[in-house]
This record gives C-alpha cells, structure tokens and sequence, in this order.
C-alpha cells in the first residue's frame, strides 16, 4: 500500500535557471500539496501533460528524491525517515533505464539480488521465470552496452522485479518500445495486480491506461486535479474519450488559473 499526505517538492534554482525562467524566485515547485493512497491488487494510473510534477512525484515515492514536505508510507514503512527500509519493499522502472553496459543481463540481475538480500536460490528461480516471460535467454550472457532499447528495457524488469517487491513504481515503462516488449510490460503489470502486489503506474498512452487502471489521479502544474476510481471517471466523463477527458480537465483548470 502507498500513502501519501500533503506533499510537496519545492527545487533550488541556479542562476542560470533563474535566467532560463526569467524568474527572481530562488526555488521552483514542482508538487505542490498533493495526497492519495493506491491499494494493494489494484492499479493505480498517475497522469500528466509533460512538466505536470509526476516523475517528481514517482522519485519521491522511490526514495530517489527526499520531499520538501509531507509523508509516504510503503507498505507501512515511513519512506521518508526510513528511506532504505522502504526501498526493500519497492521496485521502481523508468524508462531511462540507467545500466551498467560492462555487464551481462546474467551479472547485473544477480547483482541487484545478492544487493537486496535475496537467497542465491530464489535469484536462480526467479531470473528464470522473469528470463522466460520475456524471452531474454537469447542474450542473457551478452554485454548489455551492445543490447537494443527493448532488449535493456527488458533487463530494466528483471532488476525491478528481482527482490519480490510488494509495490511497483511504474514510471513511463512503455515508452520507446516496440509493440512486443510494451505488450510483456502490461502482461507484467497484470500480473503484479493477480498477486496482490500495489501498482502505481504513469503513460501518456491513454489506451494502457483504459486497458490496466482501476484509479485514476490527474496532476497539473504540480496539483492534483482529480482523484478516484476509474469507474467513477468513466461514469462522469464529459467528453467522447478517455484522451477527450484529461484534456478537458486540464483546460478547465489552466481556464480557473487565468481567471
């Protein structure tokens, strides 16, 4: 489960940022109060025009970036005062995916286990399930610097998944993709959400997100604009499409800022 209660990430800003924004502000917010809970077996979709506070909001919930304020709890861990007890409990993917390109798939899967403490055995097993759904057994001993975006996305997965984590922080996994390994990831997803594991997700593809999400939250300009399930957005949509909606909200709100 994830909690989280008025959050808030405010950044220092260079002079050259300062120049580049043409701002005398010394900070920038980019999640300004924001608070929602995803529940265990269910997946939680966070949307966002570009610049909208997610991926902040993503780090912060993967302990990556710490918040100016506010709580979040994982899976009843403090992830701010206990950052590295959280962080066992938590698989983060990013579509940046950030390897070692020295390494094999093989090495750097059995690094990140030996890391997070898991037994050589369950290593073993579970890099074999994980090699199989995605079919990585072809390249599994080669260098990863020599992989495709796909295969590295893949090897992304295995190091994501590798410690069992009770909750998976999603961030953009699809994107880039080819329509193979995207299709992998949402079987991932699914299969996260079968074993009762917490999910929170985020794509600019509206199609996932209609085909994965049970809850919904927008976030704009670092605000939460809306919160709840998917059925009730489904049941009070205005517009045509799920694409349709967002956008309707989000030029509703820029409309209230202008006013």
């Amino acid at each position: 489960m994830i909690q989280v209660q008025n959050l808030r990430k405010e950044f220092e800003l260079s002079r050259t940022q300062k120049k580049e924004l043409a701002t005398n502000e010394s900070t920038s917010l980019a999640v300004d109060d924001i608070s929602f809970e995803c529940q265990p077996g269910r997946i939680f979709s966070l949307l966002g025009p570009n610049g909208a506070g997610k991926t902040t909001t993503m780090r912060m919930l993967s302990t990556i970036f710490k918040p100016t304020s506010g709580s979040i709890t994982i899976a009843g861990i403090d992830a701010v005062q206990n950052a590295q007890e959280a962080r066992k409990k938590i698989g983060f993917l990013t579509g940046s995916t950030g390897l070692y390109a020295r390494l094999t798939p093989n090495e750097l899967v059995n690094y990140f286990g030996a890391l997070y403490g898991v037994e050589k055995q369950d290593i073993k097993e579970r890099k074999e399930s994980l090699f199989s759904l995605l079919d990585m057994h072809d390249f599994q001993n080669k260098r990863i610097g020599k992989l495709s975006t796909g295969m590295k996305q893949k090897v992304s997965i295995c190091r994501t998944m590798i410690h069992e984590p009770e909750v998976i922080v999603f961030d953009e996994p699809t994107s880039g993709l080819d329509v193979i390994t995207a299709e992998n990831i949402i079987q991932l997803i699914r299969d996260c959400k079968s074993k009762g594991k917490t999910v929170i997700f985020s794509s600019h593809i509206m199609s996932e997100v209609d085909l994965l999400c049970d809850d919904i939250a927008i976030v704009h300009k670092g605000k939460l604009l809306h919160n709840g399930t998917m059925a009730d957005f489904r049941a009070n949509q205005q517009a045509d499409s799920l694409t349709g909606e967002f956008i309707r909200i989000i030029n509703e709100s820029n409309m209230q800022n202008h006013d």
